[in-house]
């Protein structure tokens, strides 16, 4: 049976290829997907889901706009690495559709309700790849909504990296404060996270070589847009490969026995003037030394994924978007 997912975005070179992952893989039933700012705008961030869905034939799935800045900070964007659009600067063709007229945190909350009802099989994972804004203000607003969840699975943090600063990754640096309070309520509502963060995200690799040749298949499908995407991150870093990104959160999903994880206690630095943002995840093994450290242990206990078979993952992306999957 198909997992039930709904997938939170910033799309996002890295979220375009997750998106064309839970689209067209038949393990994945994709209910909704909403849109944050984060990578781009919001605005452009929906117009760039909406594209990438009707690039992979599914025009029925649900997209709904959501928060257009973090809770406190002044949004800042990465489209240095994503280009202006977002997505890539491909001159692909914009889809003409509109996001449903709810708000994205409505659709969370009407998809999982749905789902409580239901219960059993049909109980969903979230897959957040994006600053997690649209999900603090949903666990929040609206907590009974974790009796319709399975799981969160987030692309964010790292135990040892960082990408936007030295010690933060971006996704978690952009809404530290939204990524604290999602932590805290899946504590208090018993919600399982796993967290698919730096340590394991930029291993799954596709070759320039093999970019082409799905940018061979034309015709402005998923093949094509894979191709490009992948073309794109390789041009813009000057290599001859490019990772999948966070379409390997959504690899977690399929292939759970694909990644090495931990349950570690994890907490966010709010505060630290070279440290906003990282995510501190506590290794320590010895008891003996929280009876010194006056913070103790953090509340949210989760698993990180400190591994991955990056070949798998890789290859599994690439099946499903060359439309070898079934």
């Amino acid at each position: 049976m198909a997992v039930p997912v709904v997938l939170d975005v910033d799309t996002g070179v890295d979220d375009a290829c997750a998106l064309l992952l839970a689209a067209l893989h038949p393990g994945l039933e994709l209910r909704a997907v909403t849109c944050v700012g984060g990578n781009a705008p919001v605005d452009a961030v929906v117009t760039n889901t909406l594209t990438v869905l009707d690039a992979a034939g599914r025009d029925d799935v649900v997209v709904a706009r959501g928060a257009e800045r973090p809770l406190l900070e002044d949004p800042v964007d990465a489209r240095h690495v994503h280009g202006q659009d977002g997505m890539g600067d491909l001159d692909w063709p914009s889809s003409q559709r509109r996001p449903d007229p709810r708000h994205a945190v409505e659709v969370l909350r009407d998809v999982l309700l749905d789902a409580a009802a239901r219960g059993g099989d049909d109980l969903v994972t979230l897959v957040p790849l994006a600053p997690l804004t649209n999900i603090a203000l949903l666990l929040r607003t609206y907590p009974d909504v974790a009796r319709g969840l399975r799981e969160i699975v987030f692309m964010g943090g790292s135990a040892y990296v960082g990408n936007a600063t030295a010690s933060a990754e971006f996704n978690v640096f952009h809404d530290p404060e939204a990524a604290a309070v999602v932590l805290d309520a899946c504590a208090d509502l018993g919600i399982a996270v796993t967290m698919y963060g730096l340590d394991v995200f930029y291993a799954p690799l596709v070759t320039r070589a093999r970019a082409a040749e799905l940018v061979a298949s034309g015709g402005h499908g998923a093949p094509e847009l894979a191709g490009r995407l992948i073309t794109f991150a390789c041009d813009r870093f000057g290599a001859d490969t490019a990772t999948i990104g966070d379409a390997g959160a959504v690899c977690a999903v399929l292939a759970p026995e694909g990644v090495q994880r931990e349950q570690l206690p994890v907490r966010v630095e709010l505060a630290g003037t070279w440290s906003r943002g990282r995510t501190i995840v506590d290794r320590r093994d010895w008891t003996g030394d929280l009876s010194h450290d006056p913070h103790g242990r953090a509340r949210s206990t989760i698993d990180v994924c400190l591994g991955i078979d990056a070949e798998r993952y890789a290859r599994l992306w690439l099946d499903t978007v060359s439309g070898r999957t079934s």
